[in-house]
């Protein structure tokens, strides 16, 4: 493991450097999405550079959606342990009880249930990368157990007497404030100086609003090839409302956002009365289930019954809001949804839409 330096890097308080001066090659690297291209993102691309070829332990602050995860990767990818393991652990994710044997192991009969041995996920990192993503959710305890394996770049499984060596680079992230984690006594301060040797804070999407129609882009590329719908187009309008929305869910919600429009085949992104946020068109209400008939309650009441029901309801409402978005135009609708005219009628019907 990398010792902590003597320096601490905050990305804001870098120079940005002249885009000439920077390797236009980064841009190959799977883990380099082209947005990192945009004003706001070239200095936090210029201190991966810089910190990438070292082993030093990086600490990524942002808030939820950024990309802290995207620019993990590419320091790793621009590494020398790029032929390595990136190992991702979610620390908020993993219940607290079980965090432990998924980060350091466990040898057989270690607990009830530990049937066979097992390396934790420091150990298939070894000599390749560790990102610990949300670090200020670890418990105090394994926080100095994980002190220790920097310390040391040794750690036991559960249930060991002897040590294995890990040689991993320390990557880790947090949308926390952790300075005052630190300061209430919820993180460890020796802990959060062996992390934070180079800081790389991340800026919300509302400050780096230009990048919005780039990934706007690459996001409706992506899903119309994953979902095989028609490539819509970005409408003025609908890109001066994205560019207004503050996007409290960053690229995130964005992805989310462009993710639903490609679903719902929507292509202008606005409604016409002007009342309804694009990336509100799916929050419909859930329709009640209808009531169901003397005759036929026990089967409702069934595990098939109640399975119909459910999918009937998510199809009526998938559907109504496509004919919202098409106006009732039932031929707009039946193009949206890639079905004949004749199919839309028999399903209009089926679920009670009908005029």
């Amino acid at each position: 493991m990398a010792d902590a330096g003597t320096y601490t890097q905050d990305v804001r308080a870098i120079d940005t450097p002249d885009p000439s001066s920077v390797s236009p090659g980064y841009h190959e690297s799977p883990s380099d999405p082209q947005f990192m291209n945009s004003a706001h993102m070239r200095s936090v691309m210029d201190v991966i550079l810089r910190v990438a070829p070292v082993d030093a332990s990086v600490l990524i602050l942002g808030e939820s959606g950024v990309g802290k995860e995207l620019v993990a990767r590419a320091i790793h990818f621009r590494s020398p342990r790029r032929e390595r393991a990136f190992v991702k652990v979610n620390c908020a994710a993993v219940p607290a009880p079980l965090l432990e044997s998924e980060l350091f192991g466990y040898e057989r009969g270690a607990f009830t249930g530990a049937y066979t041995a097992k390396p934790g996920k420091f150990e298939l990192a070894h000599l390749g990368t560790m990102f610990l993503d949300e670090v200020a959710e670890l418990p105090l305890s394994l926080q100095a157990k994980l002190l220790c394996v920097l310390q040391d770049g040794r750690l036991s499984r559960l249930g060991s007497r002897e040590d294995v060596q890990v040689q991993a680079r320390l990557v880790a992230a947090t949308n926390k404030d952790i300075t005052r984690l630190v300061d209430e006594g919820k993180f460890r301060e020796d802990l959060y100086y062996r992390l934070n040797v180079v800081r790389i804070n991340v800026p919300p999407l509302r400050e780096r609003r230009e990048e919005i129609p780039v990934l706007i882009e690459q996001f409706l590329d992506r899903y119309a090839r994953e979902y095989g719908r028609p490539r819509q187009k970005l409408s003025a309008a609908a890109l001066k409302r994205f560019m207004m929305h503050r996007w409290p869910g960053n690229v995130r919600e964005l992805e989310n956002a462009v993710k639903r429009t490609v679903v719902l085949g929507s292509d202008t992104w606005v409604l016409d009365d002007g009342t309804q946020e694009p990336w509100q068109a799916a929050s419909v209400a859930p329709r009640p289930f209808p009531a169901a008939d003397k005759g036929d309650r026990d089967a409702d009441l069934s595990l098939k019954g109640v399975a119909r029901r459910a999918a009937r309801d998510a199809e009526a409402v998938a559907l109504e809001q496509v004919l919202k978005l098409s106006r009732w135009n039932r031929a707009e609708a039946a193009r949206r949804l890639q079905v004949s005219y004749r199919t839309l009628r028999r399903r209009i019907v089926r679920c009670g839409l009908e005029d």
